[in-house]
């Protein structure tokens, strides 16, 4: 399949570098956000989840209404639907546009973050619940005939579900992490397996995990798991002028966290969830791997979510992500920190260079000239 691109939905002008207190939506720049990912050819925006913040369904439903093209992919812990519920929903948010919805389970990496909404399982008691959430929404995706289910999370009977996904029988389903657990469910089961931005020699190791899983679920090669990678590039005309601006970023990175304005106050305790653990070790190597990986924006934010930088000048970016599209990943997760200008930048410069690239080695391979 073709390399496609993803960006993070932002319902208002707030950004980490330029934060505004308790923003409320801005319907219009929520609107002209979504409109430029679709003119500028993104193929899918996450819509992100947090207990304290926005209704994604709401957020997706809007966006699906005010472009053509784009894919929605919904964030979705398992304790905040039922998956009977679940699975109507996305069908529901699948046939308002036109076939473009995903979903993206977030099994759940904090403990304090859980709890806030009632969920006090153990960790590996999520993935295992993630593992039975994901079953049951594909068996009502496959067939509108009623099942009953028995399981140690879930139990109803003759659940049917007439709320038809697009394509009769499936909604693309994504999960992401870093753990054991989560290799073991989303090389079992997921579509698509989203990573955070590692140095490609454990990026290649990650990606082996999963496909381990994936062969001992006795998934062919044809049907395992996509592999989505997510960066925060810092791209200028110049080297210079980037690095010179990852500077400046990083300075207001830590400013912000320094005075209160951070997501992340300045005394939070070291992340639980194995991801960010893992990013924060990587930094201890260097603060640039790679071609331009960089790490200060990782320790500056505390690892919390995707917070790995490229850096450099639009051909550095390009050929940055080149070189994992080259180890196997086929979605490649871009957003900056001036979050409405860098995703234009991203879609004038940096996505049409890649899909020329990718073009240009197609043509090699066929033997066009």
């Amino acid at each position: 399949m073709p390399t496609e691109f993803i960006s993070l939905t932002f319902p208002n002008a707030s950004t980490e570098i330029n934060p505004i207190p308790n923003p409320a939506i801005d319907p219009d720049y929520l609107e002209r956000y979504a409109r430029n990912l679709d003119d500028y050819a993104f193929n899918y925006t996450l819509v992100p989840y947090d207990s304290s913040y926005f209704d994604p369904w709401t957020i997706g439903a809007t966006i699906a209404a005010v472009t053509k093209n784009l894919k929605i992919i919904i964030a979705l812990r398992p304790n905040t639907l039922y998956p009977t519920v679940a699975a109507k929903a996305l069908a529901t948010l699948d046939q308002l546009s036109r076939g473009r919805a995903v979903v993206h389970f977030i099994a759940g990496g904090s403990d304090v973050e859980q709890a806030r909404e009632g969920d006090f399982l153990s960790k590996e008691e999520r993935y295992a619940r993630l593992e039975d959430y994901i079953k049951i929404l594909k068996r009502a995706w496959a067939s509108p005939e009623p099942f009953d289910w028995d399981s140690k999370y879930y139990q109803f009977k003759q659940f049917r579900n007439l709320v038809r996904p697009v394509n009769g029988t499936s909604i693309p389903v994504s999960v992401g992490g870093s753990s054991d657990d989560a290799y073991r469910v989303g090389g079992s089961l997921a579509d698509i397996f989203g990573l955070w931005g590692e140095p490609l020699k454990e990026t290649k190791e990650q990606i082996d995990r999963v496909y381990a899983e994936a062969a001992k679920a006795r998934r062919p090669e044809t049907d395992r798991p996509r592999i989505w990678v997510t960066f925060r590039p810092i791209v200028a005309e110049t080297e210079e002028l980037a690095w010179a601006k990852a500077y400046r970023t990083l300075e207001a990175l830590k400013a912000n966290r320094a005075d209160g304005k951070s997501r992340v106050p300045a005394d939070a305790p070291a992340p639980q969830n194995v991801g960010s653990q893992r990013l924060l070790e990587i930094a201890k190597k260097g603060e640039v791997q790679d071609r331009a990986l960089w790490y200060p924006t990782v320790t500056a934010t505390g690892a919390r979510g995707a917070s790995t930088a490229l850096v450099g000048s639009v051909q550095t970016i390009v050929d940055s992500l080149l070189d994992y599209v080259d180890l196997g990943a086929e979605l490649i997760s871009i957003r900056g920190y001036d979050n409405l200008n860098d995703a234009i930048d991203y879609g004038r410069y940096i996505l049409p260079k890649v899909r020329e690239a990718l073009k240009e080695r197609e043509g090699k391979a066929n033997g066009e000239h």
